[in-house]
């Protein structure tokens, strides 16, 4: 293909795309293929010679998109959403035509100063007060890990980087049983193991980490010879919201010196609503913060702002100045790769920079609110009928519920989750919540309307047969 060519499947490309998303609603939600289906129907062998762009394309169409599960779907309510908002895209198709490397001010200026401005945009935006400083990584599981190195590193007066572990006092990070696994996986690649990720016990309706056993914990570590090196809490935890008391969190990681990273994931998209930012009350004491604009506010994937209250620690911990990346003549400038693990970045600031501007942010609060009460309204219907129990009451946009009158209520579940997702009208996912199965409801896709919330009440009471 050439750039003649680009030209005429640019505009077919984006013609498909405006009439996927306006037919999306006839379109099951979760793919509906068996497993190997679309493996089997592609070829064993890669093509020596080049094929026409039109039998690339309807192979497309035919073999991959039926397998494809559609996440911008207005009725997609499992997991979280993962929105893609049309000026999203749109500037993400600006940043595959322009394709620059961004690791450095010097490889492209703009989008190093337009990463600093819009995440300065987005730490007003959230309620964070000034000193707080950005960068955008690509997802919160690099900036948990950024975390995490920063924690070890400071525990060591850093020399970890430099001797390595061997030798050293066992590190001790502390989480509750809430948190996303991105932890654990950043404690594995850091070196600390997982036996060194303590977990607290959580407490009340809000599924807060206890910070008496928090105390209680790091103490008893420090007496076995331990080193505690930080804290993670969540606001919004993936399984059923469940949020920290982060003043609390920050009362003990102050008196014990030790970093805290909080992850808001999911949540902090909700925090450009001032109601809502009693849920991380203390946050501006917290060490690193970091939230997903590519979840709820409609970023296209990836782009993940992490706040820090002194960047000079992480770029203490990962800068890495070979001759041929240093910028001479330029004094001053930010250089984000040595911010993040990846030397390579994406110009990312560009998709959250026109989202912001198109949609301003009350644009972008009035969507948020109305997830939180279209959510709010299907957990009171469904609380209100015969047979099914609200096990976790919504935050924000997500609850958990399940339906009674089976002996085994967890096969029970399990079945009507499987009848429901075949049914392919909405796209609900399950967790456990103190060992019992039960099923997530999240309202959070871009496009959906009070009606699609609606017909999820009656799709679950119509497979449920109430």
């Amino acid at each position: 293909m050439n750039w003649e060519d680009f030209r005429h499947w640019g505009r077919r490309a984006a013609d498909w795309a405006a009439d996927y998303h306006a037919g999306l609603r006839n379109r099951p939600v979760r793919a509906q293929v068996a497993p190997g289906a679309v493996l089997s129907a592609l070829p064993d062998a890669p093509p020596e010679g080049a094929e026409a762009m039109q039998a690339i394309f309807d192979d497309f169409e035919q073999t991959l998109m039926p397998g494809m599960t559609h996440w911008q779907h207005p009725r997609f309510f499992a997991y979280f959403p993962a929105n893609a908002a049309p000026v999203s895209v749109l500037a993400e198709y600006f940043v595959s035509a322009i394709a620059a490397q961004c690791m450095l001010w010097q490889t492209s200026p703009a989008a190093t100063e337009l990463e600093t401005r819009v995440c300065d945009w987005m730490r007003q935006a959230i309620g964070l007060p000034d000193g707080f400083t950005g960068v955008i990584q690509d997802s919160a599981s690099s900036a948990t890990l950024c975390a995490v190195l920063t924690m070890r590193e400071r525990a060591l007066d850093w020399q970890g980087n430099r001797a390595g572990l061997s030798g050293q006092p066992r590190l001790r990070v502390y989480c509750s049983d809430e948190v996303h696994t991105s932890v654990d996986r950043a404690i594995w690649i850091a070196g600390l193991g997982e036996e060194n990720l303590v977990r607290i016990p959580t407490q009340g309706a809000t599924r807060a980490m206890d910070a008496e056993a928090l105390r209680a914990a790091i103490a008893a570590d420090r007496a076995a010879g331990h080193l505690p090196a930080g804290i993670i809490a969540c606001t919004g935890g993936t399984s059923a919201g469940a949020s920290d008391d982060i003043a609390a969190v920050m009362d003990v990681a102050e008196a014990e010196g030790l970093y805290t990273h909080v992850d808001a994931a999911w949540a902090g998209s909700a925090m450009i609503c001032p109601e809502f930012r009693s849920l991380w009350a203390g946050v501006e004491r917290a060490d690193s913060v970091v939230m997903n604009p590519h979840k709820w506010l409609g970023a296209q994937f990836d782009c993940t702002t992490h706040f820090l209250r002194n960047p000079d620690d992480l770029v203490r911990t990962l800068a890495i100045q070979p001759e041929y990346l240093k910028t001479h003549g330029a004094d001053g400038v930010v250089n984000y790769s040595e911010w993040s693990v990846p030397l390579g970045r994406r110009f990312r600031a560009l998709k959250l920079w026109f989202l912001i501007r198109a949609h301003g942010l009350e644009g972008l609060r009035e969507m948020i609110r109305n997830h939180v009460t279209w959510a709010q309204d299907l957990a009171a219907r469904l609380e209100a009928t015969e047979g099914f129990e609200i096990v976790t009451q919504p935050m924000l946009s997500l609850f958990t519920f399940r339906h009674l009158g089976a002996e085994d209520l967890d096969a029970h579940n399990q079945d009507l989750l499987n009848r429901i997702n075949d049914d392919g009208r909405i796209y609900l996912t399950q967790t456990r919540i103190d060992g019992a199965f039960v099923i997530r409801f999240q309202a959070g896709a871009f496009t959906a309307t009070a009606e699609d919330v609606a017909m999820a009440y009656d799709v679950i009471t119509e497979l449920a047969g109430t």
